[in-house]
Formats: structure tokens, sequence, C-alpha cells
């Protein structure tokens, strides 16, 4: 098993981490080779309009045809996944009679794969895998390839999805449900339009950070969300200047892989709990979202010294500046802020489109969201509260 530190600077590679990961430039090539290995006979193609519109599926699907394979696909893939959405997808699933799943796109795509893939194999509904551990049968291989350096999601066993009646987000989660591969192809990732690119390194970049405190951190989840922390400090800014620097796109790629693989080990907090009901009631992305209230979360968080002193191993592994006297977290948090007015996005909730009257009912559903419960430092609706209310002074 290769230690992530050892991978950043390799042009390709094909190791095994807590799973198979195929890197390089022209690896979606590889598919039908790498289904083909793990037994595939009718693959289901899990993707949605965008990816095939630009091409990305016809290739995927060239592929598997070539290694003699069949193929089905279901393009519908919504962002922020819903129960409908996974049911389409499941009677897909069950009319052609797959054996074997692809997750290609963004973390939508991946996540409705998964979500298909319990459903199929151990029936019942989305909610009843609500947690972690609950399938009792084993689930189908799958291959998650992405095509936007964000999510992580193909690095995690975990499917992100909502009800469709009461649009509660249902973390599912089950070690039969990671991949068995997951191909990192940074071509595919050109494809994306700028705020893609923005939304989705921004989400990777909480990613590490969350990861690297929650109270469920250990050293295997601290090791990755260093060195995810480190590859994209130093390619998201190259990717917004430059959206064609190939090197740059795989750097981004292989940190969001890494910093989904950190969430695997450990998992996130407060930003992403402050995140979610922005999106449920004001439709902000969920990119934009995580990234303007993870500064004051790093901020709230970094008044625990212990905290802070993570916040300046992460600093500095990544090369970024010292704090030079000023405290760890208010450096990370600047950091954070500079991210956000680079990639063109709010940084202030009222430019969101968010009424100050809604405070508390978004203070309340914050605090009851699962990842709170991990944030390294105890956090209730009347911190949220005080968070919103600073995010807008912003």
């Amino acid at each position: 098993m290769s230690h992530p530190a050892e991978l950043v600077d390799q042009a390709s590679f094909d190791t095994t981490l807590h799973l198979r990961l195929v890197f390089g430039n022209g690896t979606l090539s590889r598919l039908g080779e790498l289904a083909s290995e793990h037994g595939a006979g009718k693959v289901l193609l899990v993707t949605d309009p965008g990816i095939r519109a630009v091409g990305h599926v016809d290739r995927a699907q060239a592929s598997l045809e070539a290694a003699g394979l069949s193929v089905a696909i279901y393009d519908q893939a919504k962002e922020n996944p819903t129960t409908e959405c996974v049911a389409e997808c499941v009677e897909l699933a069950r009319a052609e009679g797959i054996d074997f799943i692809v997750g290609l796109g963004g973390g939508s795509s991946m996540d409705t794969a998964k979500g298909c893939n319990f459903l199929l194999t151990n029936g019942g509904e989305m909610k009843d895998y609500w947690g972690v551990g609950k399938a009792s049968k084993p689930m189908l291989p799958l291959i998650a390839i992405p095509t936007t350096a964000g999510t992580g999601s193909e690095c995690q066993s975990f499917a992100l999805i909502s009800d469709a009646v009461t649009h509660a987000k249902m973390a599912c989660g089950d070690p039969k449900a990671m991949a068995k591969v997951a191909i990192l192809d940074p071509e595919l990732t050109l494809s994306q339009p700028q705020c893609v690119t923005a939304c989705t390194g921004i989400d990777a970049v909480a990613h590490a950070v969350e990861s690297a405190v929650t109270r469920k951190r250990n050293e295997t989840s601290q090791q990755y969300s260093r060195v995810a922390f480190g590859l994209l400090n130093e390619s998201l800014p190259r990717v917004l200047q430059a959206p064609d620097d190939l090197e740059a796109r795989g750097r981004m790629l292989l940190g969001a892989a890494f910093a989904g693989t950190a969430i695997e080990h450990s998992m996130l907090g407060a930003a992403h709990s402050a995140a979610n009901p922005l999106t449920a009631h004001f439709d902000v992305i969920h990119g934009e979202a995580v990234g303007l209230m993870l500064p004051h979360v790093v901020r709230f968080n970094g008044e625990d010294e212990s905290i802070s002193q993570i916040y300046a191993q992460l600093l500095e592994c990544s090369g970024a500046p010292s704090p030079n006297g000023a405290p760890a977290h208010e450096t990370l948090a600047v950091i954070l802020e500079e991210f956000m007015d680079a990639a063109g996005l709010s940084c202030s909730l009222n430019q969101c489109g968010v009424t100050e009257d809604k405070i508390g009912n978004l203070s309340e559903e914050a605090a009851g969201q699962w990842t709170a419960s991990f944030n390294p430092r105890d956090i209730a609706a009347s911190d949220f509260d005080q968070l919103y209310r600073t995010a807008f002074g912003s």
C-alpha cells in the first residue's frame, strides 16, 4: 500500500490504497479492461446529461464494448440526487439485468450509482440505509470515475441522497458500497465550466480542512488531509487562472480524491452542517455555501488551541504562508476567503439572497445535521446563529 505523499509527483500510477486508484491522462480508456478484471458482463453506466453532451459517455461505452461487455445507460442523474432519481435508476438496472455498475460524472452521478447499488442488491428504500453498515447482503462491484475535482465520492463508501418528500439529506454508508476501482483521468475535468471548477474545488478544500480536525480524526485521516490540502492549496489558484493547465487539473483531481479518503477515515464538521440548509432553502450551490461558511467555522474551532495547532500543521505541510505572529486559524481563514474571492464566489450571505429573518430556522437545522456532531468543538443552534450573522457582515 502506497503512502499518499509518495504519489503526488507521479504523472500516472496504478496502486491500491483502501481501493484501487488508477491515475493519469487518458486512463478512461482502461475502463473496459478494469471492469472485465472484476467480472463484469452487463454494465450499468450512471451519468448525467451534461457528461453525455461532452462525449465522455461515448468514450466510456466504447471502452466497455471493446472489452466485450454490454452496456445500459442511465443518464438522468441530477445535482443533489433524490430518492426519485435513484428509483428510476434501479428500475432500469432491474429491467436490464445488470451485474456491474460504473458511476461517471460528479458526486451526484457517483452517489446515484451507489444508491442504486443499495436498493438493487438489498431491497427496501434509501432511508433503510441512512447511517452506517445497514446493508446485509453483498453489493455489485462498482467503478467510480469523477469528472470534477470536488466531492471525492469516488473514494468514499457513502451515498448522499435527498428524500424527495422531506428533502432530508441522508448519508447512507456501508463498506460494501465502496468502489473497487477509481479511475482518475485529469483530461475528463477539462470539460468543466469555470463555475463548476470553482465550486467543486472549494468543496474539496473544505473536505481537507474539516476532515483534519473532526472528533473522529486519526493518524491516517490526518495524513490524507495534509497531503490533500497541500495539493489543493497549490493547484486551485493555478486552475482558476489557467483552466487548460492539465498538470494542475491532475493535482486538483488527486487532492480531491485524497480529501475524500480523509473523510472516509474521519468525517466532516460544522461548515457542512451550516451549508446544507443554505442549499435546501436558498438554492445556494453546495461548494459556494460550504466555502462561504468555512472561514467562520475555522475561526470558531480555532479558539480551541489544540485545534489551532492542527490548522498550523495544515499550513506547514502545504507551504502556505506562516502565521507571522497571527494565530494559525486566522491565517487559514484568510487563505480560504482569498480562495473564494479568486473563484468569484459570494463572500457574504446577503450576496446569496439569504434573508436574516430565516437565521433562526437555519440555525436549528444546522445544529441537527449529522456532521455537526463530529465538529471538534461542541456547537449548538446559538453558535450557528452567530456564525450565520457573522457571515452576513463579511
